[in-house]
Protein backbone atom coordinates (compact mmCIF):
# COMPACT_ATOMS: atom_id res chain seq x y z
CA UNK A 1 0.00 0.00 0.00
CA UNK A 2 1.20 3.51 -0.83
CA UNK A 3 2.39 5.72 2.00
CA UNK A 4 2.26 9.47 2.56
CA UNK A 5 4.72 11.34 4.77
CA UNK A 6 3.38 13.96 7.18
CA UNK A 7 5.78 16.39 8.82
CA UNK A 8 4.45 17.27 12.26
CA UNK A 9 5.32 19.22 15.39
CA UNK A 10 4.72 17.82 18.85
CA UNK A 11 2.04 19.62 20.86
CA UNK A 12 2.88 20.46 24.44
CA UNK A 13 -0.45 22.15 25.17
CA UNK A 14 -3.72 20.51 24.17
CA UNK A 15 -6.25 22.93 25.65
CA UNK A 16 -9.00 24.76 23.76
CA UNK A 17 -7.00 28.00 23.41
CA UNK A 18 -4.00 26.15 22.02
CA UNK A 19 -6.20 24.20 19.61
CA UNK A 20 -7.93 27.36 18.39
CA UNK A 21 -4.57 29.06 17.86
CA UNK A 22 -3.42 26.13 15.72
CA UNK A 23 -6.52 26.24 13.54
CA UNK A 24 -6.21 30.00 13.13
CA UNK A 25 -2.68 29.37 11.84
CA UNK A 26 -4.08 26.78 9.37
CA UNK A 27 -2.58 23.91 11.33
CA UNK A 28 -4.48 20.70 12.11
CA UNK A 29 -4.37 19.23 15.64
CA UNK A 30 -3.80 15.45 15.50
CA UNK A 31 -3.23 12.51 17.81
CA UNK A 32 -1.69 9.09 17.27
CA UNK A 33 -3.00 6.19 19.33
CA UNK A 34 -1.72 2.63 19.59
CA UNK A 35 1.74 3.34 21.01
CA UNK A 36 2.91 3.38 24.60
CA UNK A 37 1.09 6.69 25.02
CA UNK A 38 -0.97 8.95 22.74
CA UNK A 39 1.14 11.39 20.72
CA UNK A 40 -0.36 14.83 20.14
CA UNK A 41 1.03 16.81 17.21
CA UNK A 42 0.02 19.34 14.58
CA UNK A 43 0.72 19.67 10.87
CA UNK A 44 -0.10 22.04 8.03
CA UNK A 45 -3.57 21.50 6.61
CA UNK A 46 -2.22 21.23 3.05
CA UNK A 47 -0.08 18.25 4.12
CA UNK A 48 -3.24 16.12 4.32
CA UNK A 49 -4.49 16.88 0.80
CA UNK A 50 -3.11 13.65 -0.67
CA UNK A 51 -4.48 11.61 2.23
CA UNK A 52 -7.97 12.99 2.74
CA UNK A 53 -9.08 14.30 -0.66
CA UNK A 54 -8.44 11.17 -2.70
CA UNK A 55 -10.34 7.93 -3.38
CA UNK A 56 -7.14 5.92 -2.82
CA UNK A 57 -6.11 4.31 0.46
CA UNK A 58 -2.76 5.15 2.05
CA UNK A 59 -0.75 4.44 5.14
CA UNK A 60 1.02 7.38 6.77
CA UNK A 61 4.56 8.02 7.94
CA UNK A 62 4.35 10.67 10.65
CA UNK A 63 7.65 12.43 11.31
CA UNK A 64 7.80 14.22 14.66
CA UNK A 65 10.95 15.27 16.54
CA UNK A 66 13.19 13.09 14.40
CA UNK A 67 11.05 9.98 14.87
CA UNK A 68 8.98 8.26 12.18
CA UNK A 69 5.73 6.61 13.20
CA UNK A 70 3.87 4.36 10.71
CA UNK A 71 0.12 4.83 11.06
CA UNK A 72 -3.28 4.79 9.38
CA UNK A 73 -6.05 7.36 9.51
CA UNK A 74 -8.79 6.34 11.94
CA UNK A 75 -11.09 9.34 12.23
CA UNK A 76 -11.36 12.84 10.85
CA UNK A 77 -13.55 15.78 11.85
CA UNK A 78 -14.62 18.54 9.46
CA UNK A 79 -16.14 21.94 10.12
CA UNK A 80 -19.90 21.62 9.41
CA UNK A 81 -19.98 24.78 7.26
CA UNK A 82 -16.51 25.36 5.78
CA UNK A 83 -15.45 21.68 5.56
CA UNK A 84 -12.04 22.61 6.94
CA UNK A 85 -10.26 19.79 8.77
CA UNK A 86 -10.71 20.27 12.52
CA UNK A 87 -8.99 17.19 13.93
CA UNK A 88 -7.49 13.86 12.82
CA UNK A 89 -6.96 10.64 14.76
CA UNK A 90 -4.32 8.14 13.63
CA UNK A 91 -3.53 4.63 14.81
CA UNK A 92 0.07 3.44 15.01
CA UNK A 93 0.95 0.36 12.94
CA UNK A 94 2.76 -2.69 14.28
CA UNK A 95 3.99 -5.43 11.96
CA UNK A 96 2.11 -8.21 13.76
CA UNK A 97 -0.92 -6.24 14.96
CA UNK A 98 -4.10 -6.18 12.79
CA UNK A 99 -5.54 -2.78 11.98
CA UNK A 100 -8.92 -1.71 10.60
CA UNK A 101 -9.18 0.67 7.66
CA UNK A 102 -11.30 1.49 4.62
CA UNK A 103 -10.14 0.46 1.15
CA UNK A 104 -11.67 1.63 -2.16
CA UNK A 105 -13.65 -0.71 -4.40
CA UNK A 106 -12.76 -0.81 -8.11
CA UNK A 107 -15.30 -2.27 -10.52
CA UNK A 108 -13.95 -3.99 -13.65
CA UNK A 109 -15.60 -5.54 -16.72
CA UNK A 110 -18.95 -4.88 -18.33
CA UNK A 111 -21.82 -6.87 -16.88
CA UNK A 112 -23.87 -9.05 -19.24
CA UNK A 113 -26.98 -7.60 -17.65
CA UNK A 114 -25.86 -4.06 -18.55
CA UNK A 115 -25.32 -5.13 -22.17
CA UNK A 116 -28.88 -6.48 -22.07
CA UNK A 117 -30.20 -3.10 -20.94
CA UNK A 118 -29.93 -3.37 -17.15
CA UNK A 119 -28.32 -0.86 -14.78
CA UNK A 120 -25.33 -1.54 -12.54
CA UNK A 121 -25.77 -0.36 -8.95
CA UNK A 122 -22.81 -0.08 -6.58
CA UNK A 123 -23.62 -0.11 -2.86
CA UNK A 124 -20.06 0.38 -1.55
CA UNK A 125 -17.37 2.77 -2.78
CA UNK A 126 -15.13 1.67 0.07
CA UNK A 127 -15.02 -1.45 2.22
CA UNK A 128 -13.81 -1.68 5.80
CA UNK A 129 -11.42 -4.54 6.47
CA UNK A 130 -9.02 -5.83 9.10
CA UNK A 131 -5.49 -7.06 8.38
CA UNK A 132 -1.88 -6.86 9.47
CA UNK A 133 -0.09 -3.95 7.71
CA UNK A 134 1.71 -6.20 5.21
CA UNK A 135 -1.63 -7.57 3.95
CA UNK A 136 -3.45 -4.28 3.49
CA UNK A 137 -4.55 -4.08 -0.18
CA UNK A 138 -4.51 -0.87 -2.22
CA UNK A 139 -8.02 -1.64 -3.48
CA UNK A 140 -10.66 -4.36 -3.73
CA UNK A 141 -11.19 -5.36 -7.36
CA UNK A 142 -14.65 -6.68 -8.26
CA UNK A 143 -15.24 -8.16 -11.75
CA UNK A 144 -18.89 -7.71 -12.75
CA UNK A 145 -18.63 -9.32 -16.22
CA UNK A 146 -20.68 -12.48 -15.37
CA UNK A 147 -23.57 -10.56 -13.78
CA UNK A 148 -26.94 -10.85 -15.52
CA UNK A 149 -30.03 -8.83 -14.68
CA UNK A 150 -31.03 -9.61 -11.11
CA UNK A 151 -27.58 -10.95 -10.14
CA UNK A 152 -25.62 -9.57 -7.18
CA UNK A 153 -22.11 -9.78 -5.76
CA UNK A 154 -21.96 -10.19 -1.98
CA UNK A 155 -19.15 -9.72 0.53
CA UNK A 156 -19.11 -13.50 0.93
CA UNK A 157 -18.29 -13.86 -2.78
CA UNK A 158 -14.95 -12.07 -2.46
CA UNK A 159 -13.57 -13.44 0.79
CA UNK A 160 -9.80 -13.41 1.11
CA UNK A 161 -7.56 -15.20 3.60
CA UNK A 162 -5.20 -12.21 3.80
CA UNK A 163 -7.79 -9.94 5.42
CA UNK A 164 -11.22 -9.97 7.05
CA UNK A 165 -14.12 -7.78 5.93
CA UNK A 166 -15.91 -5.85 8.66
CA UNK A 167 -19.23 -6.34 6.88
CA UNK A 168 -21.70 -9.28 6.94
CA UNK A 169 -21.31 -11.88 4.19
CA UNK A 170 -24.76 -11.04 2.82
CA UNK A 171 -23.96 -7.34 2.30
CA UNK A 172 -24.40 -6.49 -1.41
CA UNK A 173 -21.43 -4.78 -3.07
CA UNK A 174 -22.96 -4.39 -6.52
CA UNK A 175 -25.97 -5.62 -8.48
CA UNK A 176 -27.54 -5.37 -11.92
CA UNK A 177 -31.08 -4.03 -11.73
CA UNK A 178 -33.89 -4.17 -14.28
CA UNK A 179 -34.38 -1.00 -16.33
CA UNK A 180 -37.09 0.21 -18.70
CA UNK A 181 -34.96 -0.70 -21.70
CA UNK A 182 -34.46 -4.23 -20.38
CA UNK A 183 -38.20 -4.58 -19.73
CA UNK A 184 -38.95 -3.57 -23.32
CA UNK A 185 -36.96 -6.46 -24.69
CA UNK A 186 -33.30 -5.85 -23.99
CA UNK A 187 -33.27 -8.70 -21.49
CA UNK A 188 -34.03 -11.10 -24.33
CA UNK A 189 -30.37 -10.79 -25.33
CA UNK A 190 -29.45 -12.92 -22.33
CA UNK A 191 -31.94 -15.62 -23.39
CA UNK A 192 -30.60 -15.52 -26.96
CA UNK A 193 -27.05 -16.05 -25.68
CA UNK A 194 -28.17 -19.03 -23.60
CA UNK A 195 -30.09 -20.52 -26.55
CA UNK A 196 -27.07 -20.14 -28.83
CA UNK A 197 -24.91 -21.88 -26.24
CA UNK A 198 -27.39 -24.76 -25.91
CA UNK A 199 -27.73 -25.09 -29.70
CA UNK A 200 -23.98 -25.11 -30.17
CA UNK A 201 -23.59 -27.78 -27.52
CA UNK A 202 -26.37 -29.87 -29.12
CA UNK A 203 -24.86 -29.56 -32.61
CA UNK A 204 -21.45 -30.55 -31.29
CA UNK A 205 -22.87 -33.60 -29.55
CA UNK A 206 -24.91 -34.83 -32.54
CA UNK A 207 -22.00 -36.20 -34.64
CA UNK A 208 -20.62 -38.00 -31.62
CA UNK A 209 -23.99 -39.59 -30.99
CA UNK A 210 -24.26 -40.67 -34.63
CA UNK A 211 -20.80 -42.25 -34.54
CA UNK A 212 -21.68 -44.13 -31.37
CA UNK A 213 -24.88 -45.43 -32.99
CA UNK A 214 -22.98 -46.46 -36.13
CA UNK A 215 -20.58 -48.53 -34.08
Amino acid sequence: MKSITIQGTKRENVGKKSTKALRDAELVPCVVYGGEAPLNFSAEEKAFKGLVYTPEAHTVSIEVDGKTIPAVLQDIQFHPITDKILHIDFYQLSADKPVIMEVPVRITGRAKGVVAGGVLRQSFRKLKLKAIPANLPDEIVVDVTPLKIGNKIYIGDIKNTAYTFMHPDNAVITAVKMSRNAMKGGAAMQDDEEEETVEAATEGAAPAAEETAAE
